[in-house]
This record gives C-alpha cells, structure tokens and sequence, in this order.
C-alpha cells in the first residue's frame, strides 16, 4: 500500500493492484477485521456465517472481546480456540489489572466490575477457564504490525514516539489521536476499535469512520442505540454487519459504509472535547 493519503479517499486508500486481482482471484487469501464484540457470542456467529471465510482467510480482531454482553466466556474461547489474532482492549486490560498479577485487586476488580465485568464473570461457568482465559489475554499483543495495516484497539499519542506508547495510550486513548490531522504512519493504515462510531459528529449507528490514516470499526455492538457488529474484508473493500438485537444482515461496499472525519466534522470533534 502507498502512502496513506491525509485526506480519506476509499478508492485510493483501498484500491488493490487490477492485476494481483486478476491473477490470484478468488483464491487470494482475505484479511477480515473484526470490531469489539464485547460479550456477543451470538452476534459474533451470525457475522462470520454472513462473511464465510475460507480456511486460508485471516481473521483479526480490534479487541474488546469481553464485558457488557452475557457470552464473554464463550466469545473469548471461540477466538482462542480458532488461534485467531486478537490485539488487548482496554476490557481486558481492565480485567487482567484485576485478576492478572496472582491475586484480586479490589479496587481494581469494582472498577472492572462497573465498566461491565459482572456480566463477564457470570459468563464463566468454572474457575479453571476463567483461570485459562486469563493466561491467554495476558499474551495479547498491544499492537500488531502488518505491514500496510497497524492494528490496535484504541490508537495512539500523536505526540510520542512509538516506542513510548503504553497500555494508556493503546487502550484508551480517544481524542488526542481522533483530534490530530495528521496520519501518524504515512505508509499504513491504522484500525482501530474502542470508541464507538456514532459518538463522532453527525455519524449514524452502524457507520464506521476514517480520519486522516485511520478507520474506526466499533459500530457499538452492546449499545441499545446501535447493535451493529461490523467486520470488514480490507482488501475487497467490503463490510459485513449484524445487528445483535433484531439479527438484521447486511453486506455494503467499504466506501458507502464510511463516514469521512473531516473538515465540519472534525471541527465539531475538536469542540466537544475542549
């Protein structure tokens, strides 16, 4: 991939190559990303029934496998189980500050409890998988590299170097990183998970968002004024949704399904966060 363009536009960011196309077809192995799933066993099913992928595609998810939903336990077994690549959420981070040293921090574990972790813990049908998961989210890498696309739930401080970015910055970060307008990479495009869609400026439920050199593709599964789970296939520009609570599907190209941060947009982003 080029250089990510500073202001979006689907047809250069996503455009692939005609005659890599042509020659590999539909044998070409997909890259689908997967957005937070927070807890929705269900709805998880039902999107990756509507996507199919094939034994070679590559599956990624943006984090936030846990809390909120009722099937955290299942979800999170589903993607272990599958070896499929996860990056940590700020959930998980939240859980492992709570259980993830040996021993229960208490005020670590009513914070965690709070932000939805009852329903994650109610999930867990033993403490030995409870116990097994754990060991697992603490190997999740905060970020993965791959190349054209950086993978990463929240995003990152504009204002650091790489190398000291942290669980603060990769987790949770919001409006620093949504605020700057300029790519952080000029050669890779950056998605990311963590803050729901429709909380930018004049973005509908089910949208996703890009801004200069990244993509937002939580569509806020949990959210009673949402539902939409989104998976995207990068490099046939599709995106695959499911709503949790009424099982609607839908299949729409990556540039219709995309509403730019930009100009008006983010102005009124910079305004809200001041």
């Amino acid at each position: 991939m080029s250089n990510v363009p500073k202001s979006g536009s689907f047809g250069m960011l996503f455009k692939r190559d005609c005659s890599v196309s042509l020659q590999f077809g539909s044998a070409m192995a997909r890259r689908i990303f997967i957005g937070d799933v927070h807890g929705h066993y269900d709805g998880l099913m039902d999107l990756l029934e509507l996507i199919d992928p094939a034994q070679d595609d590559q599956l990624y998810f943006a984090g936030d496998l846990i809390d909120r939903g009722t099937q955290s336990a299942q979800v999170v077994e589903y993607v272990r189980r599958n070896n499929y690549s996860c990056v940590l959420g700020n959930h998980e981070h939240l859980l492992l500050e709570a259980f993830g040293n040996g021993r229960v921090d208490a005020r670590a574990l009513r914070v965690w409890l709070y932000s939805g972790g009852q329903s994650t813990l109610t999930s867990y049908a033993s403490l030995d998988l409870l116990n097994e998961h754990l060991a697992w989210l603490k190997g999740l890498p905060l970020y993965l590299d791959l190349g054209d696309v950086w993978l990463v739930h929240a995003g990152l401080d504009p204002h650091l170097d790489l190398k000291a970015q942290t669980p603060d910055e990769l987790c949770w970060i919001r409006d620093e990183f949504h605020n700057n307008p300029e790519p952080y990479f000029t050669d890779k495009l950056i998605i990311t998970g963590h803050t729901i869609t429709f909380t930018f400026p004049d973005v509908a439920p089910g949208q996703l968002v890009t801004g200069p050199g990244w993509l937002n593709i939580d569509t806020g599964a949990y959210h009673p004024k949402s539902g939409w789970l989104t998976g995207i296939d990068l490099d046939e520009n599709q995106v695959y949704q499911v709503n949790v609570h009424d099982q609607t599907r839908r299949q729409r190209s990556l540039q219709d399904a995309s509403s730019p941060l930009t100009g008006q947009r983010q102005r009124s982003l910079l305004a809200l966060s001041a």
